[in-house]
């Protein structure tokens, strides 16, 4: 399986356990149902994602040299979030390859945007230590790239709250809410789950790591329905 997700990935790693880390849940790690590790990616995922803000951060700054720091922050917010570190991992297949816990394996954990995610950030971490800054800005400005275009065009829409809401209004609905249906885990890593809700009916639920990533996810779910 290593090798196969080397290849995936486009890097062979020295250190490959720190891969193996990264693939691996903390619902995995907390049955352990590999009793040779009680290991999770919870610290590479933290490391990655400083990572990944810092390459996008100094390739924006390099490639637009005459745009404001405004503008720069919001490109960077549209390429370093949940949804694009998701469809990345989905278009490589990244989930194919988790190790999840009985339970979030049978809760549909291996198409869930926010363990796809923070196991691409984990990943982006692992890659920065095993090989250092360089393989870790080959690998992230190689896969990413779709999305950095589309951000740079104007056509990577991550707003999608204001998207649904003009086409809801459009068709004469007139109280759209959202509601926080539960939140999981400690208070440094909480996961929100959130629902749509337009005069009365549920059209999309979402999830993320603050309340207005799952409010924009809940919004793009019902805009995909």
């Amino acid at each position: 399986m290593i090798s196969e997700i080397e290849k995936v990935i486009n890097y062979q790693f020295r250190d490959q356990q720190l891969l193996i880390n990264a693939l691996t849940h903390s619902s995995y790690s907390n049955e352990e149902l590999d009793k040779t590790s009680s290991k999770n990616n919870e610290r590479l995922e933290f490391l990655g994602d400083a990572i990944f803000d810092a390459i996008i951060s100094e390739y924006l700054y390099k490639l637009m040299t005459d745009v404001e720091e405004g503008r720069l922050s919001k490109l960077r917010a549209m390429i370093v979030c949940e949804s694009s570190l998701a469809e990345c991992g989905k278009r490589l297949g990244i989930n194919k390859y988790l190790r999840l816990g009985r339970g979030e394996e049978n809760n549909g954990g291996r198409e869930r945007n926010s363990i796809i995610a923070d196991a691409m950030e984990a990943i982006i971490g692992a890659i920065f230590l095993d090989g250092g800054i360089e393989k870790a800005r080959e690998f992230v400005l190689n896969f990413f790239k779709p999305t950095i275009e589309l951000a740079l065009s104007g056509k990577l829409n991550t707003d999608f709250k204001s998207e649904i809401q003009e086409r809801l209004q459009a068709q004469g609905v007139s109280e759209i809410t959202y509601k926080l249906d539960k939140q999981k885990g400690p208070d440094h890593n909480k996961t929100f789950y959130v629902s749509l809700w337009a005069d009365g009916n549920m059209l999309g639920t979402g999830e993320g790591k603050t309340k207005k990533e799952a409010e924009q996810n809940a919004a793009k779910a019902a805009l995909e329905v």
